[in-house]
């Protein structure tokens, strides 16, 4: 069983579905004229900002709780594993391309949320209810697609959002602080259960403070790195500019090589594409789709463009992706060639953080899936009760069939909100120059205002 969910993950994940996805990142960047280029400066001053409309706007959350609860979910082991993985796999070059893939992941994700917005509803609890499930049926006339987003993004969430994260943080507290896995467990389910029961408002005030704290306490560990040895960092981006069109760096490995696993890991990391991150930017309070599309794709600048890179540097830099030592533990080594023992401790608390803030993150969106289909309030108790066990079970125990469906049902995820994205660009491309001119006219004012 376990041989054949290799295969077919192997598959479902090949070059087709990749192909889609950077495709798809293309096309609308081209579509929407670089947004997430020309218009990043304003996705900042909008995500990490309030504004007065912002209050009066419809949502559960605020624009930046939206965002800190899908980075919450993004930002995990992919960030610290997934990356030393792709470096062992397809050398420094696939650094640069998760960079190239993050930049046209940008649009993909503001995609996703404007869509998110544009077709929310309320449920019958009175909060807010997106995401590809809701503008596949009712922007794309497409409720088959939709049902089965939902069923798939169900399954996955028990298993990428749950149960392999409970695990990583049981892993992590055991090797790092020689906890016992049942301890973690324990632990675990219990603030697990006091987060999810409230709800997205519940959620969103917790990572609104976690969020912050963990990817700051994580980027200045690697910047400390960087500044006592700049004399490194040149190299290291040589290096992996290098590797990425030669393919040097993996002795007798293919280019194309390179440029899959660096694509790959870039989307197991930020998730442009997945559909995963518009469920939580649905419940912004926001009076425009577009002002929350740019806030949401300033997550995969964070998530890859900042994060990751942290993580790529580090390990070329101390160049021990040769030698044998895989996943978590390359960057765990990493750190502590630079910075020893305390170098290892930034990786282990950083992963504990990373994957307890995705699984609480990830315990909404499979929320929302669980009710989209069976669309009762006693659905939601039902699944957050079963969520929290589930969490205790992954803490001590990981099975390896876990891993390979969370792969293959997280891929078939991506295909029915791929068909969305692309089948509803020019609504998406309408409400960009709707928000465009708004945006224009409301820095006009600002302007006026500072000069009166």
């Amino acid at each position: 069983m376990v041989d054949f969910l290799d295969k077919v993950s192997g598959f479902v994940w090949g070059p087709p579905l990749l192909i889609l996805i950077v495709g798809t990142g293309l096309y609308l960047t081209f579509r929407l004229g670089f947004v997430q280029i020309t218009a990043l400066p304003t996705a900042l001053i909008n995500a990490f900002t309030r504004r007065k409309q912002d209050k009066l706007s419809e949502g559960d959350i605020t624009h930046y709780q939206a965002l800190t609860t899908a980075m919450a979910a993004t930002v995990g082991t992919g960030n610290i594993v997934g990356v030393a993985t792709a470096v062992i796999a397809g050398g420094p070059g696939a650094v640069f391309w998760m960079w190239v893939m993050a930049i046209f992941g940008m649009a993909t994700k503001y995609a996703e949320a404007v869509l998110a917005v544009k077709y929310r509803v309320k449920d019958a609890k009175g909060e807010m209810a997106g995401g590809p499930m809701y503008y596949l049926e009712r922007g794309l006339n497409a409720k088959w697609l939709a049902i089965l987003f939902a069923i798939f993004g169900s399954i996955a969430a028990f298993g990428i959002g749950n149960m392999v994260q409970a695990n990583s943080v049981s892993a992590a507290a055991s090797n790092t602080f020689n906890i016992p896995t049942w301890v973690t467990g324990i632990v675990l389910f219990i603030i697990t259960a006091i987060v999810i029961l409230g709800g997205i408002k519940s959620i969103g005030r917790v990572t609104a403070y976690l969020v912050p704290v963990m990817a700051v306490f994580y980027v200045f560990g690697g910047l400390i790195i960087m500044i006592l040895n700049v004399d490194l960092v040149p190299t290291a981006f040589n290096i992996i500019l290098t590797d990425a069109f030669t393919a040097n760096a993996i002795g007798g490995g293919i280019l194309g090589t390179v440029i899959r696993y660096g694509v790959a890991r870039g989307i197991f990391s930020n998730e442009a594409g997945l559909g995963s991150a518009p469920i939580a930017a649905a419940a912004a309070k926001t009076d425009y789709a577009g002002r929350q599309g740019l806030v949401s794709m300033t997550q995969v600048f964070i998530d890859t463009i900042i994060v990751c890179s942290i993580t790529g540097i580090t390990i070329v830099m101390a160049d021990l992706h040769q030698t044998g030592i895989d996943g978590g533990a390359l960057t765990s080594e990493s750190f502590a060639v630079f910075l020893g023992t305390p170098g290892m401790y930034i990786v282990g608390i950083a992963t504990i953080l990373f994957a307890y803030s995705t699984l609480i993150g990830w315990s909404y969106y499979g929320e929302k899936c669980f009710n989209y289909l069976f669309k009762s309030t006693k659905a939601i108790t039902i699944y957050r009760t079963v969520w929290v066990f589930v969490v205790l079970f992954g803490s001590i125990t990981l099975i390896d069939i876990v891993w390979l469906f969370s792969d293959i049902f997280n891929a078939l995820m991506a295909i029915p909100n791929l068909i969305g994205l692309l089948g509803l660009s020019g609504v998406v491309a309408y409400e960009t120059k709707r928000f465009l001119k708004v945006a224009k006219e409301e820095k006009a004012a600002e302007k006026r205002a500072k000069v009166s």
